[in-house]
């Protein structure tokens, strides 16, 4: 006797409060469908997050990274290639990313862009209400009902064009979405964001001649790529569709991955859309990985840019295996927003971004990413003059060799400076301080900051703190030292903000992250539960 939608909902509950309109996305069919991805897959997932405990203590006694010798005749095979591009993902040059807000979503869609990044993850911080309105904006965005008014100004999508194509980005493996449980534990919010919108929206994508695309962030192994292509074969069964449809773009935003690019999208080959430059991530967990290693510390992060030595051989050996691979290299983010009443400072501004999309067009990447709208014409110009085919899959850089050592080489010229580590606070702080009331992207001195860059903040003044490392003024970062300016930078930020903001409550956290000491997996996941405020459970059965 086949199951019930009732009996496969037996101790599926959900604590977040819906409406009839939530209730289109998180219907009781949906709920089945979830709670099926958690009870296929949880156990594996956390055993793999129970690997990456394991790897980072081996990493903390000295060991370094190396390619992995059980996979080495994956590497050397050259025969097998990841999955021709899908419908709409052929010409990727400029992609614009952001949160799933209605404004956002609609400003995105209407932008001079090729596709549309639409961010559940590091842009997004994730209340009931931002996870589950998110889900119903790209919905209604899908289906073209997404118009709205807000005040006297209306939202519309333009029909003068066609419109990017859309991808979704899940959280990570990591995350968890506590609104909805499952024999009484958490779904993964990778799977709750994956398991909503692919079933919501599959059938529908396909109809409409593109197809569900996803961006996958902080994967640490091919072992976690293995999970999510099970995931999608998963997924396409349960609804009919034919495999391979589902397209996945991983963001390789960990040191760890580095090392297994080849292996990951050949993990994923018949849904791999390629890789991506996730940059600030990737310093983040480069840090973080090798926190308690003297020979890892970095200077101010503004001395960590592309052309370093471990970064320059990131991003060669990303568009190499790519290329080899007959899958996309995405370029990473111009996190530029631009500076009104200031030309000068605007023009410069703007310069730097068409630098860095000239140094990855030239490079051989096939797209990149802008933050904000007004940056996409200069994107679109310098990828439209250096590639004027679709994509430079056919550049294959047979001229790059790059070592283990190259990946972990750590010269990087710079000090440590005061002002660097006034900087690092400040964005922390700022960051988090816009976390805590709900906003996940926040722009700070004239830049885009989301999630990833506050890591990086972060993680520095652990690094710094930790190594007790002199600063160019000749002052020891101690712990003392680093909660001194702490609070300085808190006391000034606190000051300039509105009434109820939540900079003391940030600084209590932070304190705890730049001693040397304590040092959380993830902000965001340090931060969670202050975000989060999950109501008496409601059985899913009663949808």
């Amino acid at each position: 006797m086949a199951a019930t939608p009732d009996s496969l909902l037996r101790e599926v509950n959900i604590l977040g409060t819906l409406n009839d309109q939530t209730k289109k996305v998180l219907s009781k069919d949906a709920a089945v469908f979830l709670a099926l991805l958690h009870r296929t897959f949880n156990e594996r997932r956390k055993a793999l997050l129970q690997r990456r405990v394991v790897r980072q203590a081996e990493l903390d006694k000295g060991q370094l990274l190396d390619f992995l010798p059980e996979t080495r005749h994956i590497r050397e095979d050259e025969t097998w290639k990841g999955a021709p591009p899908a419908p709409g993902l052929v010409d990727r040059r400029v992609e614009i990313t952001g949160p799933t807000d209605r404004k956002m979503v609609v400003n995105a869609l209407n932008s001079n862009v090729w596709t549309y990044m639409a961010d559940f993850e590091d842009s997004s911080a994730p209340t009931w209400e931002n996870m589950i309105y998110g889900q119903l904006n790209l919905y209604d965005a899908i289906r073209r009902q997404v118009d709205f008014k807000q005040g006297e100004k209306e939202y519309k999508l333009r029909t003068d064009r066609t419109l990017p194509t859309l991808i979704a980005r899940a959280r990570g493996w990591h995350l968890e979405e506590k609104h909805f449980t499952v024999d009484g534990e958490p779904i993964s919010g990778s799977l709750f964001d994956f398991g909503l919108y692919f079933f919501n929206n599959a059938h529908e994508l396909v109809k409409r001649g593109f197809g569900p695309y996803f961006y996958l962030p902080k994967m640490e192994s091919h072992l976690e790529a293995r999970l999510w292509n099970d995931v999608f074969n998963v997924a396409q069964d349960y609804i009919g569709m034919r495999r391979g449809t589902i397209r996945a773009t991983v963001l390789i935003e960990t040191i760890t991955a580095a090392f297994e690019m080849d292996e990951i999208i050949y993990e994923l080959r018949d849904h791999s859309a390629g890789l991506n430059c996730g940059r600030w991530d990737y310093i983040f967990n480069t840090i973080k990985r090798f926190r308690q290693n003297p020979n890892f510390i970095l200077p101010d992060r503004d001395s960590v840019t592309m052309t370093v030595p471990f970064m320059d051989a990131y991003v060669k050996l990303l568009i190499k295996t790519c290329h080899r691979r007959g899958v996309h290299a995405m370029g990473g983010m111009a996190a530029q927003i631009p500076i009104k009443n200031d030309t000068a400072a605007n023009d410069a501004a703007m310069e730097k971004v068409r630098a860095d999309k000239l140094r990855e067009a030239r490079a051989g990447h096939d797209g990149t990413w802008v933050a904000h709208p007004a940056l996409a014409a200069i994107a679109s110009d310098v990828f439209n003059q250096y590639m004027p085919t679709p994509n430079q899959m056919h550049i294959r850089r047979d001229d790059v060799h790059i070592t283990a050592n190259d990946l972990l080489n750590m010269n990087v010229p710079g000090k440590v400076t005061e002002a660097g580590i006034r900087k690092n606070l400040d964005i922390g702080l700022a960051y988090m301080e816009a976390w805590l009331r709900g906003v996940g992207c926040v722009p700070i001195n004239y830049l885009m900051e989301d999630a990833a860059t506050a890591e990086v903040s972060r993680s520095q003044l652990w690094q710094w703190s930790r190594h007790q490392v002199p600063t160019a003024e000749g002052k020891k970062v101690t712990k003392e030292y680093a909660l001194q300016l702490l609070r300085e930078q808190a006391k000034k930020l606190g000051e300039k903000a509105p009434k109820g903001n939540k900079f003391g409550l940030a600084a209590k956290y932070f304190e705890s992250q730049v001693t040397g000491e304590d040092y959380a997996e993830f902000l965001t996941s340090l931060l969670y539960n202050e975000i989060t405020n999950a109501g008496s459970p409601v059985a899913a059965a009663k949808l």
